[in-house]
């Protein structure tokens, strides 16, 4: 076993590899005034981003959103790189895939690996009890 693995895998020798950390764009804060036209969810295909913002479910995601752009002004960083970073302090994430469209974003996700050393066990508890997700063992979704 690599070096690689060793760091990345869990105990169970497992490693997770993350998809669209930022929801689609909705982390970024782009939809907290609506569907901007130049954005992913105005697209031609993307029908069911958009329902999806504009149902009350949506809705009360992007109140939640807002509320971890507080958490992460206090942190001095972005709420990309906070939910990155979220992504990335996971026990069993190898990897988290970063969708970008521009140098900029790449820049600004990249960030996230100095939020990293912030996320102490009671942020991280705060961040959970804000978002309602904190991720269950296997064991935990086994009783449900």
């Amino acid at each position: 076993m690599s070096w690689f693995n060793m760091r990345c895998a869990s105990p169970s020798g497992v490693g997770a590899v993350t998809w669209s950390p930022l929801a689609c764009g909705l982390l970024t804060g782009k939809y907290n005034q609506g569907v901007p036209e130049t954005s992913r969810a105005a697209m031609k295909g993307y029908d069911w981003l958009k329902e999806r913002l504009c149902s009350d479910e949506g809705k009360k995601q992007l109140s939640k959103i807002r509320e971890l752009h507080l958490l992460a002004d206090r942190l001095n960083c972005t709420a990309a790189q906070l939910a990155i970073a979220w992504c990335l302090r996971s026990e069993g994430v190898s990897s988290v895939l970063l969708g970008v469209s521009n140098t900029e974003q790449l820049l600004e996700n990249l960030g996230s690996i100095t939020v990293l050393s912030q996320l102490t066990p009671p942020l991280v508890a705060e961040m959970d009890a804000l978002l309602g997700n904190k991720p269950r063992s296997g064991k935990e979704a086994a009783k449900r």
